[in-house]
């Protein structure tokens, strides 16, 4: 898939793709070939955890995006730069900055162990090498908390202080992203006179908050707090945190969402997030969304300035879900492998592996980011479920 990818121009014309690979997630090597895959596919933005490791592990993956493309004599996956590097903070609690807890010598003997077979991350792990919950695995989805037979899971809050950290992380990076809630512009506030020193150095502000009683006044009120804003401002509409891998219907609550501040929101671009998937955009292009207008009407939108305006869509969850059976593929192979014998798996290094991955990223991509080719495709008259392309085979 070829294709122009500067970011800000993506989201001007409605075609924005984000991968967000968790607030809390700290996988380096899950996260890196992640990042490279996606964005040898097209990928504007990889949203990560504000920790200069993980950040280290993205920029890493960028230079190897760069080097496979360099090295590659045909178009796939060509692209037309690297995505934005976006890190992530929060002004409180927040289910996107926690991981989950337990001590497993609390646990029976004869438990069936549901916290372990419900983690989508492979995150919980009852063996004599890895016992309890791996930090660097888990991303705070939450699922195994009301599993837990005995109700010994919890969470703790791996929230970081911007003052600690910004000084050498945020000149690294083009983007921050704010998690919000409703009524909480004193705290909001308090985060964002800690990061604005940086804002020079910012490509994009994003702000990300989930629906409730009064959202929209809220989200007016945080604009108004922000001018003026020397960048461009996301929109997230968090529908259903880290869901989009448990079923197409996660969805429809990022849409909810997303209908009410285009309508009723303040300026800026509006980003879907929280359980969007392989249904999401379909069913975007069904509900007329995403038509395609004029070059004039587009500008005339811009210019003007008043109105807020679809930008594009996130995936968590689901994204990552995609590849898994192409990054496990490794920790299969190498599982014979005596562990102080083994290399960090670079997926550049298995060159039908990271085709195989791209092709997947893509095909996600396709509705988004090359509509004219998918509505030719995939008419959307017909029901939305099922409406798509097959999964690439490996």
């Amino acid at each position: 898939m070829t294709q122009t990818n500067h970011p800000f121009l993506s989201l001007k014309e409605g075609r924005w793709f984000k991968l967000i690979c968790g607030a809390s997630y700290q996988n380096l090597p899950a996260i890196r070939n992640l990042a490279l895959a996606y964005t040898l596919a097209g990928a504007d933005c990889v949203d990560v955890a504000a920790d200069p490791a993980v950040v280290a592990a993205v920029q890493e993956a960028f230079q190897g995006a760069a080097q496979w493309r360099k090295h590659q004599s045909r178009g796939d996956g060509e692209t037309g730069g690297d995505p934005w590097l976006m890190v992530s903070f929060c002004d409180g609690e927040d289910p996107h900055f926690r991981k989950a807890v337990f001590d497993p010598a609390h646990c029976p003997a004869d438990c069936p162990r549901p916290c372990e077979l419900i983690c989508p991350a492979d995150a919980i792990a009852m063996t004599p090498v890895a016992i309890g919950v791996l930090e660097s695995r888990c991303y705070g989805c939450g699922r195994c908390l009301p599993v837990c037979p005995i109700q010994t899971i919890h969470t703790r809050s791996t929230a970081v202080s911007p003052a600690a950290i910004a000084p050498e992380l945020l000149p690294q990076v083009d983007a921050i992203e704010i998690h919000t809630q409703i009524n909480r512009e004193e705290a909001f506030l308090a985060l964002w006179h800690q990061l604005q020193p940086w804002v020079g150095h910012l490509k994009l502000l994003a702000i990300s908050c989930p629906d409730g009683e009064g959202v929209i006044p809220y989200l007016w009120r945080l604009y108004e707090a922000l001018q003026p804003l020397p960048i461009p401002l996301i929109w997230q509409t968090d529908g259903r945190p880290m869901s989009g891998d448990i079923g197409d219907g996660t969805t429809h609550a990022t849409m909810r969402l997303g209908q009410k501040v285009l309508a009723q929101g303040p300026p800026g671009f509006v980003q879907l997030a929280g359980g969007t998937n392989g249904y999401t955009v379909p069913k975007l292009h069904q509900l007329g969304w995403l038509r395609q207008k004029t070059k004039i009407a587009q500008e005339t939108a811009i210019a003007q300035g008043s109105r807020p305006r679809f930008g594009g869509v996130a995936y968590g969850s689901y994204a990552r879900r995609l590849l898994s059976e192409v990054l496990e593929a490794d920790a299969t192979n190498s599982s014979a492998t005596a562990p102080g014998n083994r290399r960090p798996f670079k997926l550049e290094e298995h060159p039908d592996q990271l085709q195989h991955a791209i092709a997947i990223a893509q095909h996600l991509m396709l509705p988004l980011k090359r509509p004219a080719e998918f509505l030719a495709r995939f008419p959307v008259e017909c029901p939305v479920r099922g409406i798509g392309p097959p999964l690439p085979h490996g």
